[in-house]
């Protein structure tokens, strides 16, 4: 079966009391797809057709991205919303589990949400984000402090999204093509989606606002039991917002752990080496 983007199907769900947008393809076992900042479900579009071949793949927008609904309270984005979100979604779709694939900000969501419903999750995959004991605790750190600066930025009031966007978003290119180590990984294309994406009604200041709950006491003094789901991690080595240290001793927090770093390749790493990725999480799935 051709698995191309002319098969994908773009659907809405309500889970939790809020609209969904996600783009679906496949049939078989689910696998959810949860995209980072400043992205949307966009960023999978290299592992939507792989993986269609054998699962019913859903790649969600986030609430507040792309297509979803956009709460205006910020109180509508912490993590108890986003975790109901997902198992909103698993259920409403009408299975029982997930493979979970996450990135960046789904990282954190899909860490989180594994934590509460680990019967939920057949496997594990997580792309550019540590489990959030390492990353809250790497915040004691000048090193992991000056990569992280732009949250501290995003916690000032209106000010981070009058300075978003301006000349158009530039800074959605300097995101995407600045930092990724293949220049032409990137296409007008591609950061025309983005832009476009950022700059729906509401979007910019949803996003934001998951930056501006971060550090509230139920996320950073959360107790963790370990991850009984089998989980891989994979990592591009040069990631500018996340360092590498970040992965190390992740086996503590992890019964059935496996990591494949991926050289020369930026905190954007589906995108910028989608094949070795979709290698990396096929020898997983198979194991």
């Amino acid at each position: 079966m051709s698995m191309t983007e002319n098969s994908w199907k773009h659907e809405y769900i309500t889970t939790n009391n809020i609209k969904l947008h996600y783009v679906t393809q496949g049939n078989g076992p689910l696998m959810l797809m949860l995209h980072g900042f400043p992205e949307y479900w966009y960023s999978w579009r290299h592992q939507i057709p792989e993986f269609a071949r054998d699962y019913q793949v859903v790649a969600i927008d986030l609430r507040g991205y792309n297509d979803s609904d956009k709460p205006k309270e910020k109180s509508a984005y912490v993590m108890n919303e986003f975790i109901q979100d997902v198992k909103g979604v698993i259920q409403g779709l009408g299975y029982e589990k997930c493979v979970l694939v996450a990135h960046d900000w789904g990282g954190i969501i899909a860490w989180n949400f594994v934590d509460i419903y680990p019967e939920t999750v057949e496997k594990l995959i997580i792309l550019n984000l540590p489990h959030p004991l390492k990353l809250i605790r790497s915040f004691r750190t000048w090193k992991q402090l000056q990569k992280s600066w732009y949250i501290f930025f995003f916690q000032i009031p209106f000010l981070p999204e009058l300075l978003l966007q301006y000349a158009n978003y530039n800074w959605i290119e300097q995101m995407f093509a600045g930092i990724a180590l293949g220049k032409s990984i990137f296409t007008l294309k591609d950061l025309k989606a983005y832009k476009q994406a950022v700059a729906k009604p509401g979007a910019l200041r949803a996003m934001l606002n998951y930056y501006r709950n971060f550090f509230i006491p139920q996320l950073i003094n959360k107790n963790w039991d370990i991850v009984a789901v089998p989980t891989l991690m994979i990592w591009g080595e040069e990631d500018k917002f996340l360092g590498k240290e970040l992965t190390y001793g992740t086996e503590a927090y992890v019964r059935d752990f496996k990591i494949k770093y991926i050289p020369n390749c930026s905190h954007w790493v589906q995108q910028e080496q989608p094949t070795l990725v979709n290698q990396y999480m096929r020898e997983f799935l198979r194991a």
